[in-house]
């Protein structure tokens, strides 16, 4: 049952009395619902701007009504509180006792902005981290829900100035455009205002003493008064706001010293117009406006240039979607309400609505927003399709297995507002430098303008704006966010999806790649190629045997034999032993698979031939034997001579037999391999090797691996891992190739030289210039000019990574098979 006021009589959020005449409303269904109080309105907004509408149409009571402000500021969060409201939104942890959720906030504006924002938020009890995506201007918190609620948190950003609501790529995507051309109006206000008292300014600075009468220069100084003050109360406006929230908060950002310069400024050049005595400086006021608007408007948009494929993954499922029902009719209803079962038809132009299989149709599907490759691939009847990627030639019917936030997308998206979970060593250095700073920078002018109170009075306010401006730190905070936004965004780019920050700076600083065998440098997609039965058991017999116990198993052998499924051959109480095989019963009776000194211990044969082989037996006896073929990926040579060329010692590592793996090491040039090896022997291989003071990156893509992924100090997932391999990795492939692991440590290692190459650069710059303003050498105008200059120079090094080039010669050999 649903609760609704009456439009026009009650209010339509806490449903008391509407007064006569009231002009409060919202607009929802097409309908416009009158509202009591404008404390509802703002409520009322912030949930159906927020695109959580649907509050209103599944609550089944009303909030009480609140008697003071503060029971009014409490209600207007606690909104959130509802568990209805909650599930769209927050989503559980993988231990199950935590959850988190994805926030939008508006008025980000620089690092100092999210190193507030973390430092208030991770001081919550009950909060586990909080990460503010600085390109995206999202956070992503985790928390304990039994001690602290979502309302806490939005309640104490809002104390702190920055309004969060649950992230919607839709609603977001719409609020970064608002105020991307809000702050195009400012830069263009800045950039008249600047250009006309220029104007006005040069004939003063180019005459001399005399030439210009009082009653001209009285007038060049109230015309640039009066276009200087649309400059600093409109366009300068956010820098004003942004210090006085600094303020409140007492965390010295480096809007702190902008706005003092600003307001300084304009107040004394205000008063020497007023007064008819003093200096004017109204021209470096609307310079300086202009330059760090321009400056913070570029960064921006590189920033959001270079994240621009994680916004657009954010929207990668179309809208709607066609359903079929059970009589082949076609419906067309949004995406969100698909559910796994459900027949999807996706026309040739479309995109794929949902993670499903191909059950009927054949076609090309573009996968690139996906894998990061450009070509299209085939799919068939029986395979699996990606919701996200783009239908190209034929109709396809397909039955949904994943959909809305269970898609392997949102996965992704999830997954990247993870990485900014933490942030590398450098990034956690330069936000301490910057914050540090911006003190001791106040504390120097405040030296620099004592001084020269004392030598020239008349030149202590230029000195010290000059000093103010010169060092303003926005390269030092922009130094390694903008260089870390630009790595991302290339890996992302090239299907390396970083799912932890802290594995750009790990990936830059490896010694050694270990790799798995199956799955890693193989295919994975074994097949079965010969039955060898042992007795009077006939080889189809056999085969279903061996399918009833890999029915349940996700090992990539298992696949080989799932297309020989009997449906009347069940096996119950299967067990996987790790690296050895499974055992179950059949008919009552014991069955094992695997190596054959497991599956036959006391009688075991040896093999038949070369190659893998599995042996089946019942009770103990021998019954059949299996060979299995795996494909070795076509770019595993070229990735191993790439790793080595790079400085690093390739090492594989598998529970395969000896024989297959010394096999696969010799034709791939691995000197050091190692087989038979169990998830315990890899751990304590890699324990060994970090203990040697190795830095170790583990590639693989098992649930066998996860204990060794969780091990290594970088771990990196095939694109085919399992869910668990995916969550317990640093880096996700998300395309087959191995080269991409080379290209990955590659564009690691330049996103840590260049954010190494910018703080160098911005240190170096804040402290040489900084003498020279003290001492009077730089003019404001200058400083301005300066400031804004070392800003683009370090965002233009960082956009570097944009025209990455890797040093792999891409090569693709014929396909070929090996004896695994």
């Amino acid at each position: 049952m649903t609760v609704e006021a009456t439009a026009g009589r009650d209010c339509y959020h806490c449903g008391n009395q509407v007064p006569a005449g009231a002009p409060w409303s919202i607009t929802l269904d097409d309908r416009a619902r009158s509202l009591c109080c404008p404390g509802c309105e703002a409520v009322a907004h912030a949930i159906v701007d927020g695109g959580l509408a649907s509050y209103y149409r599944f609550r089944t009571e009303l909030p009480e009504r609140p008697d003071d402000r503060q029971a009014i500021r409490a209600e207007t969060w606690a909104v959130f509180d509802d568990p209805g409201l909650q599930r769209q939104f927050v989503h559980p942890e993988a231990d199950g006792g935590r959850v988190h959720a994805t926030l939008a906030v508006d008025g980000i504006t620089c690092a100092a902005c999210a190193w507030l924002i973390e430092h208030r938020l991770n001081a919550l009890e009950g909060i586990d981290t909080s990460a503010v995506n600085l390109t995206h201007h999202r956070v992503r918190v985790s928390w304990d829900p039994q001690r602290v609620k979502l309302s806490r948190i939005l309640a104490e950003m809002a104390a702190i100035g920055y309004q969060a609501q649950p992230y919607e790529p839709d609603e977001a995507q719409s609020r970064l455009q608002r105020e991307e051309r809000m702050n195009v109006r400012r830069l263009i206000v800045a950039a008249v205002g600047m250009a006309q008292v220029m104007m006005f300014s040069i004939p003063i600075y180019v005459s001399a003493p005399g030439e210009i009468s009082d009653d001209f220069l009285a007038l060049f100084h109230w015309l640039s008064f009066a276009l200087a003050t649309p400059v600093v109360f409109f366009s300068a406006r956010p820098f004003f706001r942004n210090a006085a929230r600094d303020l409140r908060t007492r965390v010295l950002g480096m809007d702190v010293p902008v706005s003092i310069a600003i307001g300084g400024a304009y107040l004394a050049s205000g008063y020497a117009v007023l007064s008819g005595t003093g200096e004017v400086y109204f021209d470096s006021v609307a310079m300086f406006t202009c330059f760090l608007l321009f400056g913070r408007y570029v960064e921006a948009r590189a920033r959001r240039r270079s994240g621009h494929s994680g916004n657009a993954m954010s929207g990668a499922l179309p809208l709607s979607a066609i359903r079929l029902t059970d009589g082949g009719e076609e419906r067309i209803l949004p995406a969100s309400e698909l559910a796994p079962g459900d027949r999807v038809l996706v026309k040739p132009g479309h995109g794929v609505p949902a993670d499903g299989v191909i059950e009927d149709g054949e076609s090309s599907l573009d996968e690139s927003m996906l894998t990061g490759e450009y070509l299209p691939v085939t799919r068939r009847p029986g395979e699996t399709v990606t919701g996200g990627s783009q239908n190209i030639e034929s109709p396809l019917v397909v039955r949904v297995t994943h959909a809305g936030r269970e898609t392997r997308v949102a996965g992704i998206v999830d997954l990247t507002d993870r990485a900014f979970a933490s942030r590398p060593r450098l990034a956690q250095m330069a936000a301490r430098m910057s914050h540090l700073f911006v003190l001791r920078l106040l504390l120097v002018t405040a030296g620099v303008a004592t001084v020269w109170w004392f030598i020239d009075p008349s030149r202590m306010l230029w000195v010290t704006l000059s000093v103010l401006v010169v060092t303003c730190p926005c390269a030092l905070a922009l130094a390694t966010p903008t260089a870390l936004t630009a790595g991302h965004g290339q890996l992302r780019r090239r299907g390396v999806l970083v799912t932890r920050a802290n594995a750009i700076e790990a990936l830059s600083q490896l010694d050694r790649v270990i790799l798995d065998k199956t799955g890693t440098l193989t295919t994975g997609r074994m097949a079965l190629v010969e039955t060898r039965p042992l007795g009077d058991l006939d080889e189809a017999r056999a085969r279903a045997l061996a399918a009833a116990l890999e029915a349940s198993s996700e090992h990539p052998i298992a696949r080989a034999f799932h297309p020989h499924r009997d449906a009347t051959v069940r096996a119950r109480n299967v067990v996987s032993r790790t690296g050895q095989g499974l055992e179950g019963e059949i008919e009552e009776r014991p069955w094992r698979l695997g190596k054959p000194d497991f599956a036959a211990p006391t009688q075991a044969p040896g093999p038949p031939g070369e190659g893998q082989w599995l042996l089946l037996a019942e009770a103990g006896e021998p019954r059949a034997w299996f060979m299995l073929q795996d494909h070795v990926r076509e770019d595993a040579a070229d990735t191993v001579t790439a790793l080595q060329a790079l400085g690093l010692q390739v090492e594989l590592l598998s529970g395969d037999t000896p024989e297959a793996v010394g096999r696969l090491a010799a034709r791939l040039g691995i000197a050091t391999w190692q087989a038979s090896a169990s998830p315990e022997d890899k751990l304590a291989r890699i324990r060994a090797l970090q203990a040697g003071g190795e830095q170790v990156a583990m590639v693989g893509d098992g649930i066998n691996d996860v204990p060794v992924l969780a091990g290594a100090d970088v771990a990196i997932a095939m694109n085919g891992a399992t869910d668990l391999a995916r969550t317990s990795a640093d880096a996700v492939l998300l395309s087959p190739r191995l080269t991409r692991i080379v290209e990955a440590i590659e564009i690691s290692r330049a996103t840590r030289r260049i954010m190494r190459q910018n703080m160098i650069w911005s240190v170096c710059y804040n402290v040489s210039a900084l003498p020279l303003a003290a001492i009077g050498i730089v003019p404001p105008w200058v400083a301005a000019l300066g400031m804004s200059a070392s800003s683009l120079v370090v965002v233009g090094n960082a956009l570097r990574l944009n025209r990455f080039r890797s040093a792999v010669t891409p090569f693709v050999p014929t396909p070929r098979l090996v004896n695994a």
